[in-house]
């Protein structure tokens, strides 16, 4: 490959890692064309990016950014996964399809989330997080908790009173 085509690729990658800061390094060597699909589909669906690069390419794109860790002691063939909501739902996507019977041969190889390198199984130990909509939902629920506890005893007693009148009315009226 010559120096030009070289550079070439290299700065599309710059352009396509541009603002990414988390990314997972997965192997996806001895997948069929039609396993490759179905997996590329999937991930497409759930709005994450795929892509199978020379490891020297990846390294030079990512000199210097947070992503060069990742490239860091990195052999074989490489895809590397990005996008979806965050890291954790990221993790999730990969974890399934690793952990699916259909793409036996995926392994996870590591990855970078907030400039640190990340290991398989910080992968699948992160794959296992509340992705962000969930963590949202968690903080709500707890901020909401309180005032639900106080409206429902504030009720409680009105309704108590309300039942306690209703009944002295009705042995009055007998």
């Amino acid at each position: 490959m010559s120096k030009l085509v070289k550079n070439m690729i290299t700065d599309d990658l710059k352009g396509r890692w541009e603002g990414v800061s988390e990314i997972l390094l997965v192997d996806i060597a001895g997948l069929e064309a039609n396993e490759n699909v179905a997996m590329r589909k999937q991930f497409r669906e759930n709005g994450i990016q795929l892509l199978l690069v020379k490891n020297s390419l990846a390294r030079r794109a990512t000199e210097g950014t947070v992503l060069g860790t990742a490239f860091e002691g990195a052999a074989g063939s490489i895809a590397v996964a990005w996008g979806g909501e965050d890291i954790v739902s990221l993790a999730k996507e990969v974890a399934k399809i690793i952990n699916s019977d259909d793409f036996e041969q995926v392994a996870a190889k590591g990855g970078v989330m907030d400039g640190e390198t990340l290991s398989p199984e910080e992968v699948q130990a992160i794959s296992k997080w509340p992705t962000r909509t969930e963590q949202l939902s968690i903080l709500m629920g707890q901020a909401l908790s309180p005032a639900a506890t106080l409206s429902g005893q504030l009720i409680a007693g009105g309704a108590n009173l309300a039942s306690q009148i209703k009944q002295k009315s009705e042995g009055e009226e007998e």
